[in-house]
């Protein structure tokens, strides 16, 4: 049973951790192979759900170490049914891999969950089409329609939530808010922005935002940012006015990178940990509501780790 999707933890002010570049680290440090970027589909085999399980272990002994808070975001960006089609997955198989999914991450939060360390288990939702950019564009309606299956499935299980992470344009977000509403599942909805700031339609952040409150009534219960350099969003973000004051999460790449850099490259930009720490502090300093951070391509547990210990208070280091 899921423990808190009637009251979200991390919409307080107590700072919560999620995971890195999940599919990066398990291509070029686990050296597994991930067609499509389909982690879930290493569910398939013991050996691949042994990996996942370590995977997010690693964050939970963060998390537990520093008495904070910790989302595990499943790992099913690719799992819905045009990726799964690719890897010849029938609809039941689909379904059976996300429930899959949610249940490892239940075993971990049983394993580590304290009263000091209180972990969320996020559906992760990815774009219909490329990450990267926007492409086969659909309707709001359409949206809804693609998403419900997956969101449908997480509503289930023990997921508390559902985050739809790298939406490169509004109208897949806000029919994913819209089959979230629909299944009673709160909803994070995490836009991704090109080295301007902007997302990959030339759409503003904030624009983009307050179009998905307008058109679903202000359901998602928070906004974020991923797959882009902390350079490339920042002097936009301002004084977190309009739309902007909905964003509490970021999941930024340790890359510089713009998105087409990214894809043409061969091998992986990890940036500098310590450095991405400091842009983070700097950012959570000046806007103080923002309590989920993470990581996005590039990132593994030393950069969360390097983001902990720039970010959480000095006492509770010291606890």
């Amino acid at each position: 049973m899921s423990k808190y999707r009637n009251q979200l933890p991390q919409l307080g002010d107590r700072i919560f951790l999620t995971d890195g570049g999940i599919e990066t680290t398990l291509i070029y440090h686990d050296r597994l192979d991930l067609p499509y970027f389909a982690a879930f589909h290493l569910l398939q085999t013991s050996q691949g759900e042994a990996a996942l399980r370590r995977y997010f272990q690693t964050y939970a002994e963060i998390a537990a170490h520093f008495h904070c808070g910790l989302i595990l975001e499943s790992p099913t960006w690719r799992a819905s049914a045009d990726w799964a089609r690719r890897l010849n997955y029938t609809d039941e198989e689909l379904a059976r891999a996300n429930r899959q999914a949610i249940d490892l991450l239940e075993t971990v939060r049983d394993a580590f969950q304290t009263p000091r360390t209180p972990i969320v288990i996020s559906g992760c939702l990815g774009p219909r089409g490329d990450g990267y950019s926007p492409e086969n564009l659909m309707s709001s309606q359409e949206a809804a329609t693609y998403h419900s299956a997956q969101i449908d499935t997480f509503a289930t299980t023990a997921a508390d939530m559902v985050c739809a992470i790298t939406m490169n344009y509004v109208e897949e977000a806000i029919g994913i808010t819209q089959a979230a509403e629909q299944a009673n599942m709160p909803v994070a909805i995490s836009f991704t922005v090109e080295t301007d700031g902007c997302l990959p339609t030339g759409q503003t952040l904030r624009g983009a935002i307050e179009q998905v409150d307008k058109e679903t009534r202000g359901y998602p219960s928070y906004f974020m940012i991923n797959c882009a350099h902390p350079s490339h969003f920042d002097a936009v973000l301002g004084d977190f006015e309009g739309g902007l004051a909905r964003i509490k999460g970021l999941r930024a790449n340790a890359s510089r990178k713009s998105h087409a850099e990214l894809d043409a490259a061969t091998e992986l930009d990890s940036g500098d940990p310590h450095e991405l720490a400091r842009q983070y502090a700097e950012l959570v300093q000046r806007h103080p509501q923002l309590n989920v951070l993470g990581g996005c391509c590039g990132t593994d547990h030393r950069h969360i780790e390097e983001i902990a210990k720039a970010c959480l208070p000095t006492q509770r280091l010291a606890s």
